[in-house]
């Protein structure tokens, strides 16, 4: 956002957004760029011509802009100062341009006029942008088309004034594009790395890149995936008698917690359900390390949820659930899109994390004889999953001290 120490206070209103307030500051300092612009030019035409039309003429746009900026202010409306300031530019230069005569004893000062689609095609539509371009070129027609008849009308310049008008009118003038345009693009890329960082908050940097690049399904099969999901205990029960500001900042402050392990863990959140929060590993690049990472991330939230008090002066728990093999992951929706897991790996992890205890980290046997080298498991012996039938299922108890 544009801020300035007076542009940022101009036609200021309390309910202004962060976007309304930045075309407010930058309105404001465009127009008092031209009434400075303006001030220079009424003083040149009066070196160089004398009192009369041509000197007024900057100086009625000066009074002009300058009226409209206190009227927007006193209003809280800047939309009514942006389209002053578009038609001054757009038709005082023309007729600037007319009074003194030819388009090379002026230095072209219609190019001035220029500003007026511009400053157009930052505030409003491109349609609008169009129809001040449109009125523009319509000018340069009138000019060349009428040459001769303003040329015997116009002002006597001496070959001094007609070299100096055109240093100024095209040096000002290409200035004034040019940083116009450097304001385009800056503001373009910084929203583009904003609505890059967004998606990177939604989806793993590989998807992301491939949903701007094409449309259509995004799927992809990963083996080797290591799934984790966490269910806080008791916060059905915890929720249902504390009001709605509480519930959420009470998740905000857990998951927030989890977040910052996943990124420190080079991990993949995959969503939040409710109470319940999934990541994976092993998406990016299928390997040993991943599932690793996951038995430590498992641990650390299970150590992480017990540093958070509950408004009864009591912590939290989890109960996690963890399988390991092949997984569908992809992008599914057109609007308000979500980056997903699917198969049988990502039913067993749930189902484990269900039939899991307060405290304890289930994983299936596959996932324990990935690390059985490296970690300490209790073996729980065979349950019953539900749609699984029995299964041997592990406890994992932390790193293998021997």
């Amino acid at each position: 956002m544009l801020e300035m120490p007076f542009g940022i206070l101009f036609a200021h209103h309390p309910e202004d957004t962060d976007d309304v307030r930045s075309q407010k500051a930058a309105i404001f300092l465009v127009a008092m760029s031209c009434c400075l612009a303006g001030i220079v030019w009424t003083g040149m035409y009066l070196l160089a011509f004398g009192p009369g039309i041509t000197a007024a003429l900057p100086f009625i746009f000066l009074v002009i802009v300058g009226s409209s900026l206190v009227l927007a202010h006193l209003r809280r409306n800047h939309v009514f100062a942006i389209y002053t300031q578009i038609a001054c530019i757009v038709y005082i230069t023309a007729l600037l341009q007319w009074s003194i005569g030819d388009v090379f004893n002026s230095g072209f000062v219609m190019a001035w006029a220029l500003m007026g689609p511009l400053i157009a095609l930052m505030f409003f539509s491109v349609r609008q942008a169009v129809v001040w371009q449109s009125l523009f070129v319509l000018n340069i027609l009138i000019t060349v088309l009428l040459d001769d008849f303003f040329s015997a009308h116009g002002e006597v310049v001496t070959q001094n004034w007609k070299i100096f008008f055109f240093v100024m009118n095209l040096g000002f003038a290409s200035t004034v594009v040019f940083t116009f345009a450097a304001y385009f693009v800056s503001n373009a890329l910084s929203e583009k790395k904003k609505a890059d960082k967004l998606l990177l908050n939604i989806l793993p940097e590989k998807i992301a890149q491939t949903l701007k690049a094409r449309s259509g399904v995004i799927a992809d099969e990963h083996r080797n995936v290591s799934v984790l999901f966490a269910d806080i205990v008791g916060y059905t029960k915890f929720s249902s008698h504390k009001n709605p500001a509480s519930i959420v900042t009470t998740l905000n402050d857990i998951f927030t917690r989890f977040d910052m392990l996943v990124d420190k863990r080079g991990l993949e959140k995959i969503k939040t359900i409710g109470d319940a929060y999934m990541l994976a590993g092993g998406l990016t690049a299928a390997s040993h390390q991943q599932a690793l990472e996951v038995a430590e991330i498992a641990l650390e939230m299970m150590e992480s949820i017990n540093l958070v008090e509950n408004v009864d002066g009591g912590n939290f728990s989890l109960r996690i659930g963890i399988d390991i093999g092949s997984v569908v992951a992809g992008v599914i929706g057109r609007q308000k899109f979500a980056y997903d897991l699917w198969g049988d790996t990502v039913n067993v992890a749930s189902r484990l994390e269900t039939n899991s205890h307060s405290g304890r980290i289930h994983v299936s046997k596959r996932f324990r004889n990935q690390l059985v080298n490296e970690f300490e498991f209790e073996n729980r012996g065979k349950i019953e999953l539900k749609g699984k039938g029995e299964m041997e299922t592990y406890f994992l108890i932390g790193r293998d001290s021997s």
